[in-house]
């Protein structure tokens, strides 16, 4: 008995000891941000620019509200289901690593405080008057200056790559994007893609460079 007894009680510190060193959960904040930040730079940039490259967008100051539904969306496969959309399948398995209570939210916060990085034209053959009679579609759920709407769910266009919205663009007309059940808000952008052209694509994506 006095050995069984000796046993439990050395079980039970060892627990004990397992548990202290395993320690507590990560903090979130900004602080939690900033670390979890690491796994988004190779693809993002360290200033949270974006990588035509690896077709990364440009993140830094985008709303926080935006990029909280956006790893969201990636996480319950609304986005990156595609097995051709290799720069999703990226991004959702990026979003799974975010698996710590706080984890989603310390991130958006910490990109949605970086500053934004003005971004460079690239693309040619848009037609800027064109694209502004165009995008008076865009502006409905966009805003008329592309600053976004919270409550629509729509994000800003303004600093974001030319090369991104365009690409944006072709995936919600090919059904990358916007197909999955209970995506509202992709659905109404791949109804309006699908109204679209190339050539419309490249003038409103041009139109959306004169307010930067």
């Amino acid at each position: 008995m006095a050995r069984l007894r000796t046993f439990y009680a050395a079980t039970a510190i060892t627990i004990l000891i397992a548990v202290s060193a395993c320690g507590s959960p990560p903090t979130p904040g900004m602080d939690r941000g900033e670390a979890l930040f690491g796994t988004c730079v190779p693809c993002h940039g360290s200033d949270g620019g974006g990588n035509e490259v690896l077709g990364a967008p440009a993140i830094a100051g985008l709303p926080q509200w935006y990029i909280d539904a956006q790893l969201d969306k990636y996480q319950s496969s609304q986005r990156g289901a595609n097995p051709f959309d290799t720069v999703g399948l990226r991004m959702k398995s990026m979003s799974r690593t975010l698996d710590l209570p706080g984890d989603l939210e310390s991130v958006s916060e910490y990109v949605a405080s970086m500053p934004v990085i003005p971004v460079a034209l690239t693309l040619n053959g848009g037609s800027v008057e064109a694209g502004q009679q165009a995008f008076g579609l865009c502006g409905a759920c966009h805003g008329a200056a592309g600053d976004g709407m919270e409550v629509l769910g729509a994000p800003p266009l303004t600093g974001q790559h030319d090369w991104y919205l365009l690409a944006q663009l072709q995936k919600f007309k090919i059904g990358w994007r916007g197909t999955a059940p209970g995506d509202v808000g992709g659905a109404t952008m791949r109804a309006n893609a699908l109204t679209m052209d190339d050539q419309a694509m490249r003038d409103v994506v041009a139109y959306i460079q004169t307010l930067n």
